[in-house]
């Protein structure tokens, strides 16, 4: 698929990716009034098998987020009372982040909104698009985790 030259379909699906993110966090941030970060904290503690919390490292590699940014917005959920740090019972210099009983209420009471939400976002997609997408996605996903382009040179692989 890769064409080399500055308008190409590789150029193309990367800014749309870039736009499409923004889009995404200037829209959740607009309709639910949280970041699109605070909303994938949310959810990802509220999965089954979290009830006891994540370390703060596992979160960050699920999430894919930076350090910096993850602390800055579990900050402000411990702030809303929506999450708290504590020790981990199995090792106590490392801490867990718990989804409070708050937060748990909060993200169900947003359950509504994000499909709404949801609804609207791919009301132009056909359930085939939508698995297709996310096939597709997670093909994106796991080659750009593999990108490295230490000792490369400048011709793409066939």
């Amino acid at each position: 698929m890769f064409v080399n030259e500055s308008g190409g379909i590789p150029n193309r699906l990367f800014f749309r990716l870039f736009q499409t993110g923004n889009i995404l966090q200037r829209q959740v941030q607009n309709e639910m009034g949280i970041s699109a970060v605070q909303w994938a904290v949310l959810g990802a503690l509220s999965r089954e098998g979290f009830e006891s919390g994540t370390s703060f490292n596992q979160l960050k590699g699920y999430l894919f987020v930076s350090r910096q940014n993850l602390d800055g917005v579990l900050k402000r959920m411990e702030k809303d009372g929506h999450v708290i740090r504590m020790p981990d019972p199995e090792d106590r210099r490392a801490r867990l982040v718990v989804l409070t009983s708050a937060g748990r209420e909060y993200w169900n009471q947003l359950q509504d909104t994000i499909t709404n939400f949801y609804q609207q976002a791919l009301q132009g997609m056909s359930f085939d698009d939508g698995v297709s997408l996310l096939h597709l996605l997670k093909k994106l996903q796991q080659d750009l985790i593999n990108v490295s382009l230490a000792g490369e040179d400048d011709t793409p692989a066939a």
